[in-house]
């Protein structure tokens, strides 16, 4: 197993680790959730930079991959909305685009049409990270300043999800060889 592949394995085991710190009540429990919730976000671009640079993509780390992105976000969007932090209607409208762009894919892949990863659809994911971890590490440092950035967050977070969902859906409908319409 290569380097890339090893670390979409870890965030996918860091996950349950991640929930029960966050969950359960222990000092300090959030931040530390915090930490490891950013670390394990940040495996995501490495691997795939690290699967390209050395030339290494694999068959694995395409499913994987984007498998352990979507756990990852889930796991968080489900445990704040537990925790009472998020309204549960944005972890539905987050977690159902991602199940359409999914089904989406999968249906234009079984016709031999490849949706590419948009830079949208990056978009989004970085608004998500950074919107959970501002819950996470209830919004410091703007906090400070008396500042709370991790609502206004989500909300961009929403416009991204839903805007990148409605661009693979009007990708995948231009395409000649699905039949969307």
């Amino acid at each position: 197993m290569n380097l890339a592949n090893k670390l979409t394995i870890s965030r996918i085991i860091l996950i349950p680790i991640f929930m029960t710190v966050l969950l359960i009540k222990i000092p300090f429990g959030k931040y530390i959730a915090a930490a490891i919730f950013i670390i394990a976000a940040s495996t995501d671009g490495l691997d795939g930079y690290i699967a390209r640079k050395r030339k290494e993509v694999t068959n694995f780390g395409k499913l994987m991959d984007p498998l352990a992105d979507k756990l990852l976000v889930s796991a968080a969007l489900i445990s704040l909305v537990e925790l009472k932090e998020i309204p549960g209607w944005i972890a539905v409208v987050i977690i159902g685009r991602e199940f359409f762009v999914t089904g989406l894919r999968a249906i234009a892949s079984s016709e031999g049409v490849v949706i590419a990863a948009s830079k949208l659809g990056k978009i989004k994911t970085v608004t998500q990270i950074v919107a959970i971890s501002a819950y996470l590490l209830n919004d410091f440092p703007f906090s400070l300043l008396n500042i709370t950035f991790s609502k206004y967050a989500l909300y961009v977070a929403v416009f991204f999800t839903i805007w990148s969902g409605v661009d693979y859906f009007l990708k995948a409908r231009k395409s000649q060889r699905l039949n969307l319409k």
